[in-house]
């Protein structure tokens, strides 16, 4: 069951919503937990289907959370649903425009499921700070994509290890979790010590680079990173004592060739995974990911990240505001100072002034001498008329 709800608010949703449940019955019971999905009308479609995907797998309340432009009026238009299209859980579609945009907890708050935890994925533009936006600050966990960051990967994953609070993950990250088991168990039956490694991948993965920081926060080795055609990440080669050698080739992002010295080759399953299936994975677990927290400060250099305190205070910052700096007054130009600019030396400048000035004196002296010979003819006339 669906209901449209057109310029509406949060209590007509809330209202919506338990009709809708009621009429579910058992379809809107047993709730895990609330996913609380941020994205932007372009992304809005590809949210909605990963979210349905890892919905299916974990029965949680779906709050999708579209903002739309600031400068437009406020409104908040609303799709109400039940075993919907989002699948058998409960949905609520929210369009949020203008400045309500930037308010969305106060409509999200009472919609959340009572005692589920919270988690909040950004799907595209994703904040600076997690604890500019209310919706990272409520959660328990918080997912965000460096693939999607706008910029340079690599410089979104130093963003985020500036800003890491532990139950913080990337989809970056999620994306290595074939490779890592992979490796992992590959590991298993060897004894001899890695000596290096290299992880090939596109120019600028995030997913390469968490993958060469795991290797070498487990291995204790250096790590290189090259580039290759792709896509995504394509190799990874360890180098062992005793010319020994372990590599995993993924070239089409299918099938991986597991080579190993004095083993035959084989063929393994290392198919990269969309949206819905990344978003699943990390819904199987709610507490803070040690490993990721290891792994994102060996790529960034930031130390100590698990030891953070988990929460985070709500830093209210409006994007819209212009950050206006008052202007320098002029410094005052001295007269040397004005010489030195035009080429002129200061001593110069000053015999300049001095010119000026005995010009002008030289002037005020002969007016003053023509006056007063103007006065002495006028008194003569005078006596001669007399």
């Amino acid at each position: 069951m669906s209901t449209i709800l057109w310029d509406t608010n949060g209590t007509e949703i809330v209202k919506t919503l338990a009709a809708e449940r009621r009429a579910a019955g058992a379809l809107a019971s047993g709730l895990a937990l609330t996913l609380v999905v941020v994205t932007e009308e372009e992304y809005a479609e590809e949210a909605q289907a990963a979210a349905a995907t890892a919905a299916s797998a974990h029965p949680c309340r779906l709050l999708v959370v579209v903002r739309r432009r600031v400068d437009a009026d406020d409104r908040l238009d609303a799709e109400v649903q039940v075993g919907g299209r989002l699948g058998a859980n409960e949905a609520v579609m929210m369009r949020m425009y203008g400045r309500l945009s930037l308010h969305a907890e106060s409509v999200v708050l009472p919609l959340l499921a009572s005692d589920a935890p919270v988690v909040t994925w950004w799907h595209g533009s994703t904040p600076d700070r997690l604890a500019w936006d209310a919706l990272g600050v409520l959660a328990g966990r918080r997912v965000t994509d460096a693939v999607f960051s706008g910029d340079d990967p690599i410089a979104a994953l130093r963003r985020r290890a500036k800003d890491y609070a532990p139950g913080d993950t990337d989809l970056a990250w999620t994306r290595t979790t074939p490779w890592r088991a992979l490796l992992a168990s590959a590991f298993d039956d060897m004894t001899a010590r890695p000596t290096s490694a290299e992880v090939q991948a596109e120019h600028a993965n995030p997913s390469a680079a968490l993958l060469a920081g795991w290797l070498t926060s487990r291995l204790g080795v250096k790590v290189k990173r090259s580039d290759s055609d792709g896509p995504g990440v394509t190799a990874v080669d360890v180098r062992l004592e005793g010319k020994e050698r372990l590599r995993i080739d993924r070239p089409d992002g299918y099938l991986a060739t597991l080579s190993r010295t004095g083993i035959s080759d084989r063929q393994l399953p290392l198919k990269r995974r969309g949206l819905g299936e990344l978003l699943a994975e990390e819904l199987r677990r709610l507490d803070a990911d040690e490993v990721y927290a290891e792994a994102l400060s060996v790529v960034t250099g930031t130390q100590d990240l698990a030891d953070r305190p988990p929460m985070r205070t709500l830093i209210w910052r409006d994007p819209e505001k212009r950050v206006t700096r008052k202007a320098a007054p002029a410094p005052k130009t001295s007269r040397s100072a004005v010489a030195a600019k035009t080429g002129a030396s200061a001593g110069d400048a000053v015999k300049k002034a001095t010119k000026r000035k005995s010009a002008q004196s030289g002037k005020a002296a002969s007016g003053t001498a023509r006056r007063t010979a103007t006065k002495v003819a006028a008194r003569r006339a005078a006596k001669r008329k007399g």
